[in-house]
């Protein structure tokens, strides 16, 4: 990690099976973060109730979207559900540079991209408890129709097995609880050599610490 990145703020890939609690979870960590944000993708897909255009996504058309993917704005982009979602990658790197925490709530897919681009990313990986508890969850919803309920299970469950792509797992029984963990990884994310060594460089020059020799 180069100076210049010590200095960055941190970004972390967060994925998720739908109906594991992942925005619902990110939300609240949000919440009391104020020098954390969350990334606002890029989506083909019609807003669901209550979400706003620019706040939880851009909503834009095919046309739109495959012109931006093709002038190079998107960080990562993918097909979701028949859907496309990508991120921009300007909005990122300015707002990494300005030693902000950006959150990408984005699939396994996108996640894989992003890791490869930026080596330091954090993955955070939710899942639920079991398969039953996502499926009543998705039920609650009541947003889908049962034959599309099943789809996204079965989506889910392909999705699980990718898991290990990620440094950490939460599993969703309890709200408060996988909350808690997940704030552990943001803190844990603060205390690394680099970040700490950038942010107090005076006292660790007082207490003769130096930098980490390259292995």
């Amino acid at each position: 990690m180069s100076d210049h990145q010590a200095r960055a703020g941190s970004l972390f890939v967060v994925t998720a099976p739908s109906g594991a609690g992942k925005t619902s979870l990110l939300r609240a960590l949000l919440a009391d973060a104020p020098l954390m944000q969350l990334s606002v993708s890029f989506t083909t897909r019609a807003p669901r109730p209550g979400e706003i255009d620019g706040r939880d996504y851009f909503f834009v058309d095919r046309p739109e979207f495959e012109r931006r993917r093709e002038a190079g704005e998107f960080l990562e982009w993918a097909q979701v559900h028949g859907n496309l979602y990508a991120t921009s990658r300007t909005w990122i790197e300015g707002r990494i540079e300005a030693g902000v925490d950006i959150v990408l709530e984005i699939d396994w897919q996108g996640a894989t991209q992003v890791q490869r681009l930026f080596p330091d990313a954090i993955g955070v990986f939710i899942v639920p408890p079991s398969i039953d508890t996502l499926r009543e969850r998705l039920m609650q919803r009541g947003q889908d129709s049962a034959e599309v309920i099943e789809q996204r299970v079965a989506a889910a469950q392909a999705e699980l097995r990718q898991a290990h792509r990620f440094q950490y797992v939460i599993i969703n029984q309890d709200f408060a609880s996988a909350l808690a963990d997940l704030r552990t990884i943001v803190q844990a994310a603060h205390l690394r050599f680099a970040k700490q060594q950038a942010r107090h460089s005076a006292t660790f020059a007082a207490l003769g610490i130096t930098k980490r020799k390259q292995v």
